[in-house]
């Protein structure tokens, strides 16, 4: 019988967020595939566990995965871990558990800390509907694309940011989604942890030419109905009427349904009518 995948959370910043279960997985599994194996090192030599690492990550993934899987065939366990937080979440550790999926791997889950739900809890922000975008790309039309993608977004959004990268972003999202309240929280659970609560106008330029350090999250609060609607192209009360007159209304009722849905004046649009008849 094939062995199983243990998909491990660990800490995003303080140790003391390791989990009994999951120290307790790291330990009896036959061995741990980990993102960087100078990270994960570190967990294990705090909580003295002596399971063999293998390295896989986003640029061995396609050779390492089905090596990996090929020893759980075998009968050997596995746990995957990433630097931090949950593995698989914009982390190639997804494709680890898509392969072994597709070749009948038992696959189980020992929940650890993320740094989306952490984030969202924090921001003090309206979460009770959100999207997790991930990582903006650095490829520009890709970049452009997922950006205009977001424009109407009527849930929260919540990004992961690199401190070099964070000004750039900043700008960048601020152009295409215009002014929007966010919270840009840092070094979550660390000791330098922090809450910035501002606007996407007020923080795009504030950190231009700055030496960040520290990993991001950034959450920009979704347009509200009221701006999706003052937004959205008026449609022309005449024409409006027209197509209600096409669709069997008398010109008096068509002109009245017409004025109801766009605001303009019902006589006007009577008279108009009545003009495109003549």
């Amino acid at each position: 019988m094939p062995g199983t995948l243990y998909i491990v959370g660990t800490p995003i910043g303080n140790l003391g967020d390791f989990s009994p279960r999951a120290e307790e997985t790291l330990r009896t599994v036959d061995f741990i595939a980990a993102e960087d194996t100078r990270v994960t090192v570190k967990i294990l030599n705090h909580f003295d566990i002596r399971t063999k690492l293998v390295s896989y990550h986003e640029h061995n993934r396609k050779v390492k995965g089905p090596s990996i899987v090929e020893r759980l065939l075998a009968g050997e366990s596995c746990a995957l871990v990433t630097d931090a937080g949950m593995p698989a979440i914009s982390d190639p550790g997804q494709d680890l558990v898509r392969l072994c999926h597709d070749n009948g791997i038992p696959v189980a889950t020992v929940p650890g800390p993320s740094a989306v739900i952490t984030a969202l809890a924090l921001s003090g922000l309206e979460v009770s509907r959100f999207t997790f975008e991930g990582f903006l790309s650095v490829n520009k039309p890709s970049r452009r694309k997922h950006l205009e993608e977001i424009r109407d977004e009527r849930r929260t959004m919540v990004f992961y940011e690199a401190p070099h990268k964070l000004a750039a972003t900043l700008h960048d999202l601020h152009v295409a989604l215009g002014d929007r309240r966010i919270a840009i929280l840092k070094e979550l659970t660390k000791i330098h942890e922090s809450v910035e609560h501002t606007t996407l106008a007020e923080a795009d330029g504030k950190y231009d030419g700055q030496k960040l350090k520290g990993e991001y999250v950034i959450i920009i609060e979704a347009k509200t109905e009221e701006e999706l609607q003052a937004e959205a192209p008026q449609a022309d009360p005449v024409e409006l009427a027209a197509q209600y007159v096409s669709e069997g209304l008398s010109v008096n009722e068509a002109a009245k349904q017409a004025a109801k849905e766009t605001g303009a004046k019902k006589s006007d649009i009577y008279r108009a009518l009545l003009e495109r008849e003549a």
